[in-house]
């Protein structure tokens, strides 16, 4: 008697393709869940504007969606900043091109401050921020914001940048030094101007 073997089909069955979706699709929820804030703080601190930061974030998880397959387990947030760095440089460029300038009352739309005069002080306190960042070379800034506004440690940062811990080190101290720079000299404008920026 002659038996004959069965051979699996080359495409996958409706349930194997989903299988397959439903994995990809929990796990970039799962990088969504603990790289977001992370993300969306520091597109926000490397010079995205505060109306951008939603798109560029959502941006960012596009390439990676994109790309899950390529992303190795472990190496999410590697992925996503250096997709994020990209992704502030092309806001920053497309704006500069545009040379369009929020308003106050753009810049105020999204905070819920409970008195005008605290509003005031925070957007002032945050643009005399921004302008602080914007005036850093890039390699500073990033290295700035990530150990000066995230908490990262040197050695995080060296790995998450892809550079030695001397390196790393290195970038944060004169990173350290161009801020005090440009926080003296914002003082000594608004000591010239009376305090109004």
């Amino acid at each position: 008697m002659e038996t004959q073997l069965e051979t699996r089909p080359t495409n996958p069955q409706p349930g194997q393709e989903l299988c397959g979706a439903s994995s990809a699709r929990d796990r970039l929820r799962r990088i969504v869940e603990e790289h977001y804030d992370f993300i969306w703080r520091l597109l926000r601190r490397i010079g995205v504007p505060a109306d951008g930061v939603d798109d560029a974030a959502q941006e960012v998880f596009l390439v990676a969606l994109r790309k899950l397959e390529a992303i190795e387990r472990g190496s999410e947030r590697s992925f996503l900043f250096g997709t994020a760095l990209r992704v502030a440089s092309d806001r920053r460029r497309a704006r500069a091109r545009s040379r369009e300038v929020p308003t106050a009352d753009e810049l105020d739309a999204a905070d819920h401050a409970p008195a005008p005069d605290e509003l005031t002080d925070q957007r002032r306190a945050r643009q005399a921020l921004d302008e602080v960042l914007d005036a850093m070379a890039d390699d500073l800034r990033v290295v700035f914001v990530l150990y000066e506004l995230e908490g990262m440690t040197s050695g995080e940062i060296a790995d998450l940048i892809g550079v030695p811990a001397g390196t790393a080190a290195s970038r944060l101290r004169r990173a350290r030094e161009e801020f005090s720079r440009q926080v003296k000299r914002i003082r000594a404008r608004l000591g010239r101007t009376g305090g109004q920026s």
